[in-house]
């Protein structure tokens, strides 16, 4: 990535756009000065000092000598970069000594605009080829240059580097659309909150290229330039603060917890106004105003180490995702910051980073949106394994892992068919807690559970519903002899080689509403200690109860 931005800062702007590109030397223009004495004296013009240095106002540039591999070949075009001017005349000198002239204004740009925000006049056709170029620009703001990467180019050069800079805004716009569609498809499904601010971010920036690259000049050629350059301001001022909108909505709250969240609040105020303002008041004090915006860009900037720096610290699960998709256009724009400082030259690959950065953002923010909706499935699973564990946790009785009372009920009642209910307990239990204590007791119980789950089949209902005290729950088609759990329980070792035996009362009948339960209950407990009364260590039946009226 830093090499990237160091070849994109080194780039000079005829690598941008195919042609020749000219040294200018600057003035600045006074009453009384006249076109064909400027062609004869251009020792009266400044070479050294950056065009910037000379502030707002009315300015004549005049070009090198043209090459003479190009003058022989007609239908040439004067490329610049599109800037704040009100109005820009561009006179030729050919070698017979004629002068022509063409131009525009801010309000008819619109017809000289190139994809990629360069402006295009074509030199007026003469017999004799042209050996140099003067430019007079009016209400000039003179921000970053009056005359800002002056190319001569022909015809096929100039549509190939349209054609290139289409490509690359229009590979930029198809990839924004489908990350657009792609989002909200999943949001409708995931209802993430940082997807429809992602999307939002992404429309931003999708019009932010349409106006930056001139698209919205060609197809509105009536549109002040001017003004289109103040919608640039505007759409990059909101792109910006969306950023951190989405980040905030991105990370987890732990990150921008405490102070950060009231910081890039302000940020978020700063960037706003000074927006807002430039939009109003230029080109009133613009210099002061482009400034002004310039520097309410650095609080998002240096928001950024101090965030990943938080997200580290919290073990934020977004972190790399982050800091991989959005390193590219974090470091141009910083590197944007600093040429509209004038800490750097004009570049027009750094004028059009944000395009080219978040070209790759929008690239690597799938793959990082797709390792995002990977941890969301990975966490809904675990939260649905821990939905069904508690469940069971409060379905279930902890020290045998059988069904307790409340669900048993609730499994049991509105069961269709007759149904058969045995209660099953414990021989003399309290004898067994006091011979081994109630810790084999308890592991007495552990296997009575076990063995009376493995007697029956696997859609029987089995319980403990009281200390002792078992339940058995059998379809009445299929039901288990109470002689055979019995003889199951005779033959299972205990802990301490004890000899554990158990009573079983059983009886058969409806079980639709909990009078069924109670009716069903009381039967089989009656039978149960029949069972203990004929000397436990065996069974008794209490037969089919009538279906209640």
């Amino acid at each position: 990535m830093v090499a990237t931005a160091l070849a994109m800062l080194g780039a000079a702007p005829a690598e941008a756009r195919t042609g020749q590109l000219l040294d200018v030397c600057i003035m600045r223009a006074t009453p009384g000065l006249s076109v064909p004495a400027l062609f004869r004296t251009p020792s009266r013009f400044d070479c050294i000092t950056p065009q910037s240095a000379y502030g707002s106002g009315d300015f004549w540039v005049l070009s090198q000598a043209l090459p003479t591999n190009l003058t022989h070949i007609p239908d040439l075009r004067a490329l610049t970069a599109s800037v704040w001017q009100d109005r820009v005349t561009l006179f030729v000198l050919y070698a017979d000594g004629a002068i022509r002239r063409t131009g525009f204004t801010s309000r008819t740009s619109g017809r000289h605009l190139m994809i990629g925000a360069t402006l295009s006049l074509t030199l007026p056709p003469h017999v004799a080829p042209p050996v140099r170029l003067l430019w007079h620009v009016e209400g000039s703001a003179n921000l970053r240059g009056v005359v800002l990467g002056p190319t001569l180019a022909t015809a096929a050069e100039a549509a190939e580097s349209e054609i290139i800079l289409s490509a690359l805004y229009a590979s930029f716009g198809g990839m924004a659309i489908a990350l657009i569609v792609y989002n909200l498809a999943l949001w409708g499904a995931l209802r993430q909150s940082f997807q429809p601010v992602y999307c939002l971010l992404v429309l931003c920036l999708l019009g932010y290229a349409f106006s930056s690259s001139a698209a919205l000049g060609q197809l509105v050629p009536s549109l002040d330039n001017n003004v289109r350059l103040k919608l640039n301001v505007c759409l990059l001022a909101i792109c910006a603060g969306m950023v951190l909108v989405f980040a905030r909505a991105f990370f987890e709250r732990a990150v921008f917890d405490g102070w950060p969240r009231p910081a890039s609040n302000v940020a978020l105020a700063t960037l706003a106004t000074s927006g807002i303002a430039f939009a109003i008041l230029a080109p009133w004090q613009i210099y002061w105003l482009d400034r002004l915006l310039t520097l309410s860009y650095i609080p998002l900037i240096a928001l950024v180490p101090p965030v990943l720096y938080r997200a580290w610290r919290v073990r934020s699960s977004y972190l790399w995702m982050f800091t991989l998709a959005w390193g590219a256009p974090i470091v141009f724009a910083s590197l944007r910051i600093a040429g509209a400082l004038g800490l750097m030259s004009w570049s027009f690959w750094i004028d059009n980073s944000t395009m080219i950065s978040m070209m790759l953002e929008a690239l690597l923010s799938s793959l990082a949106i797709a390792y995002r909706i990977r941890l969301l499935s990975v966490e809904r699973d675990d939260a649905r394994e821990q939905e069904i564990a508690a469940r069971l946790l409060a379905d279930t009785e902890p020290l045998t892992g059988l069904l307790n009372r409340r669900a048993f009920l609730d499994r049991a009642i509105g069961r269709s068919g007759d149904q058969m209910l045995l209660i099953a307990d414990v021989d003399h239990f309290k004898h067994v807690n006091d011979t081994i204590g109630h810790d084999g007791g308890d592991e007495v119980l552990r296997v009575v559970a076990r063995v009376l789950r493995n007697a029956v089949p696997p859609d029987a209902l089995v319980a403990r519903i009281g200390g002792e005290e078992f339940a058995i729950l059998i379809d009445a088609t299929t039901p288990v002899l109470p002689d055979t759990i019995l003889e199951r329980l005779r033959s299972q070792r205990m802990p301490f080689d004890m000899a554990i035996t158990a009573s079983i009362g059983c009886c058969t009948g409806p079980l639709q509403r909990e009078s069924d339960w109670k009716a069903l209950y009381r039967s089989a407990d009656r039978a149960l200690f029949a069972a203990k009364g004929a000397g436990r260590d065996r069974s008794r039946d209490a037969g089919i109860l009538p279906i209640a009226a």
